[in-house]
């Protein structure tokens, strides 16, 4: 298997836009890509593009703006997942060596969906979404279980959004760049019990881009080399009654398998990256991705660590939360996220002396399942 790296990311504004279209967005960081990567878009071999909802030829919409034709061109679809799912096929084939140099891109317009209402819900053919689970239903009851079993308060829930409104101001991209207090977030309006709307991301349209390359080409373009040093990708296995919804078995598989790949652990990880649909879910995902244990979990969330400035900041872009969720996108784009804080180029949200960095996104719930997809990739300079 070959070495890959990342040499040019780009990214639209996240925000509401509905006057754009699909093909405006993504061209948005199509382009920034290439120019970050100084790349001429008629050298990519191979392009992969995910959109979550009404996909369609996606790639080949957004990549006729730029005269590219004529390649192989592969639309994907998994979620909150898609994004990283398209990374990491475009991964394997720079890897085995089928193409040299590609471009993952993942977009969503979120704001002129059809079917703009019924975002919260599970898929429409579903068991449990037709008996009435939604998405802040689903992780309510998670909140919940939390705790019960964990002692978390609803001030350490709504502590992650505090904490990543706040990391979103010094993102310019980012859809809200407006702290929040406290009292704020537990105060606003009630969306399934514990969790507030200040709790909950956004919907959001936006786009995001990254080129990939094997090592010979990367060395023909920058000096600044990003490598993947590991990437995963897998489906959660069957949920049973007496399964614990606080533990992602998935995530916990997934994350081993990457820190092995990589030949690290957590706790050689300088930023992270990952998915907060809601506020509680982040604090989840740090028990899954080996920061901390369970029964030091709020010890380790009540000291700051996730913070920028503290042990293992994570979400110093704003996250979900502040940042916005266009789901095809999101994958994608933490992936550029890292990429800039491993070059240094993050501005006031930038991490210091970062080296390694850990992007996981998750998504997909159908009943039977823990979770319908998940991804992990690890970068290192």
């Amino acid at each position: 298997m070959r070495e890959v790296f990342v040499i040019g990311v780009g990214q639209s504004m996240f925000g509401k836009t509905p006057e754009k279209t699909v093909p405006e967005l993504g061209s948005q960081a199509v382009s920034e890509a290439f120019d970050d990567a100084g790349l001429n878009p008629r050298d990519i071999q191979v392009a992969y593009a995910c959109r979550g909802r009404y996909g369609r030829i996606t790639a080949q919409s957004i990549l006729k703006l730029f005269g590219l034709t004529g390649i192989e061109m592969i639309n994907v679809e998994n979620a909150c997942a898609g994004g990283l799912t398209a990374v990491r096929c475009l991964w394997k084939d720079i890897a085995t060596g089928i193409y040299d140099v590609g471009i993952a891109v993942g977009v969503e317009s979120m704001t002129t969906l059809p079917t703009a209402g019924q975002l919260l819900r599970a898929g429409e053919e579903d068991l449990n979404a037709q008996l009435g689970m939604t998405m802040p239903g689903l992780w309510g009851l998670i909140a919940r279980r939390m705790m019960e079993t964990r002692g978390f308060t609803r001030e350490d829930l709504a502590y992650v959004s505090v904490k990543n409104h706040r990391h979103g101001c010094l993102n310019p991209k980012a859809q809200y760049q407006k702290e929040l207090t406290m009292e704020e977030v537990l105060n606003s309006r009630m969306i399934a019990d514990p969790i507030t709307l200040l709790q909950c991301c956004p919907q959001t349209d936006g786009a995001a881009a990254a080129v990939m390359c094997s090592k010979e080409v990367a060395k023909k373009y920058t000096t600044k080399l990003v490598k993947f040093a590991a990437s995963t990708l897998g489906t959660g296995d069957f949920a049973y009654g007496d399964y614990d919804p606080t533990v992602l078995s998935v995530e916990k598989k997934l994350a081993q398998k990457a820190y092995e790949m990589a030949g690290i652990g957590p706790e050689d990880l300088d930023v992270i990256e990952l998915h907060d649909a809601f506020s509680p879910e982040e604090i989840m995902h740090y028990e899954c991705l080996g920061l901390c244990d369970p029964d030091n979990c709020i010890d380790f969330l009540r000291s700051g660590a996730t913070e920028l400035g503290g042990k293992i900041p994570v979400n110093p872009s704003g996250g979900l939360l502040s940042l916005g969720h266009p789901l095809g996108a999101s994958g994608v784009r933490v992936i550029c996220e890292l990429t800039l804080q491993l070059r240094g180029q993050a501005g006031k949200r930038q991490v210091p002396n970062a080296k390694v960095g850990l992007a996981q996104m998750l998504g997909g719930v159908e009943t039977g399942l823990e979770v319908a997809a998940g991804s992990i990739h690890i970068l290192t300079i």
